[in-house]
């Protein structure tokens, strides 16, 4: 399925790019659509992602830390 934003509806992720991660929260490894998110850096390591339509906040896309090397989690 498809995983959109709660405010505006807007395609966000995929069920096929989430994965097991010892977070209690779901855990991704890409969007959807090129602009189905926007960020901005907040701290070293991790960026600040909101809706792409909207700017409703998401949470943030942890550089690194995907299920492979080098790969990055939302």
């Amino acid at each position: 399925g498809i995983y959109v934003c709660s405010k505006c509806g807007h395609e966000l992720f995929s069920s096929r790019a989430k994965y097991e991660h010892s977070s209690p929260w779901p855990a991704f490894t890409e969007t959807v659509h090129e602009d189905s998110v926007s960020k901005r850096k907040e701290r070293p390591g991790a960026l600040k992602v909101s809706c792409g339509k909207c700017g409703n906040g998401l949470g943030h896309e942890f550089l690194n830390d995907g299920p492979t090397r080098g790969q990055s989690r939302f």
